[in-house]
């Protein structure tokens, strides 16, 4: 009886009639929500255009229609962005969420576990599949392992339970085959029951969108294991996806400004390099910008940088991937070889936040995602030689770990970006330019590229460049 009450509430919170794949999730959603086992994690799984997004959002207005406590969470802050849009209900980054600072103390790892004190709360985390488990030297957070310490701090807080929602043909966290948070031998072996259910029917009403029938196809091919040539995509017949010669492209991007505006329109590249080529193009013939960094440029983090956020409440760090948008350049010159300038930014995807910091340049034109570990080298070597005259060594490590210039962030133009920075954002307007490819690049995380790159987009898609080879 409360099953059913629980799949009424949610049915009555859906814009459409559930099919029947989807009612079954349903059930199995008021199921677990109403189990008295402690110890038990939903993991939903779902194709693009299957209703996920539909359903979660209907199951997070239920729950607050029924005052029961629910914790939005997604890896990144553009994420969390999203799945707040669609539940209508706060959301948050993991590290915002379970961690916290320690006292200042100039310490790489200064984020400690918190204590959760949630009773009787369901925590649900969207984009799982962006959730990495491996410990990386410097990550400054709990253990570094983020699976680890997810799990560790939802079930360490009494009756709290975690529904993870993913989809297993997007691109797996850097490093990783797969995605630790959506194996369930992985997820069992924190000694937890697993529930499991996946989407995979593609709803009627997204039927007409050349983007989910041409995403659904490479879903397929990754199911099948067909990776023996480049995959075939459809265009005729479908508004929103079409080929883009290189020759439109400019003309394109600049209608796609003014239509939508510069915050939902991105182009995705496979390599570093080229998403430079294309932020300096843009720049150059699109925005008509000589200076190096001008009011309105649009940033994005190269690495995760936590000294400029110090004692701040509304952002724990600046992370790898984050979105700002220049306000002011204030001052530019050059120190220990490399150049510097102090800008007042904000983050779009932090409500506006505003941060004045300095900004490392040299990042902006470099073809390495972020300082080379040579030049990282060589900027903490010459920072050191200011405080030679220290004679003890730590003395002289606290002193460049609270050095403003060796902390600089390091940043790039967000005009173009590579899909692994893309991963868990979603633009009205997505150019997917996928460079030069040969038979032996054809691979399962080729696939996996495409597929991530082509959800991205939410209603219009743009193949630059691609030949009439790879289109139907």
């Amino acid at each position: 009886m409360i099953n059913t009450f629980f799949v009424k509430q949610i049915e009555a919170n859906l814009s459409f009639q559930p099919t029947g794949e989807q009612a079954q999730v349903l059930e199995a959603l008021a199921d677990f929500l109403t189990s008295r086992r402690s110890q038990e994690l939903f993991l939903l799984k779902g194709y693009a255009g299957t209703g996920k997004t539909s359903l979660v959002g209907a199951l997070v207005k239920t729950l607050d229609g029924l005052q029961q406590k629910v914790v939005l969470l997604a890896p990144t802050g553009r994420a969390a962005k999203v799945l707040s849009r669609y539940a209508g209900h706060p959301a948050y980054t993991i590290h915002k969420k379970i961690y916290r600072q320690r006292t200042f103390s100039n310490a790489l790892d200064n984020f400690s576990l918190s204590d959760n004190l949630h009773q009787h709360t369901l925590f649900l985390v969207d984009e799982a599949s962006m959730i990495a488990n491996e410990a990386l030297t410097g990550a400054g957070f709990g253990t570094g392992c983020l699976l680890d310490d997810l799990v560790h701090y939802v079930y360490s807080g009494e009756g709290c339970r975690l529904l993870l929602v993913g989809d297993t043909a997007q691109l797996p966290p850097v490093g990783a085959e797969e995605s630790p948070a959506l194996s369930v031998p992985m997820l069992e072996g924190y000694g937890l029951h697993v529930r499991e259910v996946c989407l995979t029917r593609v709803v009627r009403q997204m039927e007409d969108s050349g983007i989910l029938f041409n995403a659904t196809r490479l879903r397929s091919y990754l199911a099948d294991e067909t990776f023996f040539g480049f995959p075939q995509f459809r265009l005729n017949g479908f508004a929103d996806i079409r080929r883009m010669p290189g020759d439109e492209l400019i003309e394109a991007l600049t209608s796609s400004y003014d239509r939508v505006g510069m915050d939902e329109t991105m182009v995705i590249c496979r390599s570093n390099k080229r998403a430079n080529l294309y932020n300096i193009g843009i720049r150059n013939t699109i925005l008509f910008r000589e200076e190096e960094l001008s009011s309105g440029d649009w940033l994005l983090i190269a690495k995760n940088n936590y000294y400029w956020t110090e004692g701040c409440k509304e952002v724990e760090f600046i992370a790898n991937g984050d979105i700002a948008v220049v306000k002011r350049v204030r001052r530019t010159r050059e120190m220990y070889g490399f150049r510097f300038a102090d800008v007042l930014m904000s983050f779009p995807d932090y409500d506006g936040w505003e941060l004045e910091a300095t900004v490392l340049l040299d990042t902006l034109h470099s073809d390495y995602p972020a300082l080379s570990k040579a030049e990282n080298d060589r900027l903490f070597n010459a920072v050191m030689e200011d405080y030679a005259d220290l004679p003890r060594k730590g003395d002289r490590m606290k002193k460049i770990k609270s050095d403003a210039y060796y902390n600089a962030l390091q940043v790039k133009y967000a005009y173009a970006v590579t899909c692994h920075k893309a991963q868990g954002g979603q633009w009205k307007h997505i150019y997917l330019d996928q460079g030069f490819l040969t038979e032996d690049m054809i691979t399962p995380d080729y696939f996996r590229w495409l597929y991530t790159a082509f959800t991205r987009a939410t209603e219009q898609l743009y193949l630059v460049n691609w030949t009439s080879e790879e289109l139907e």
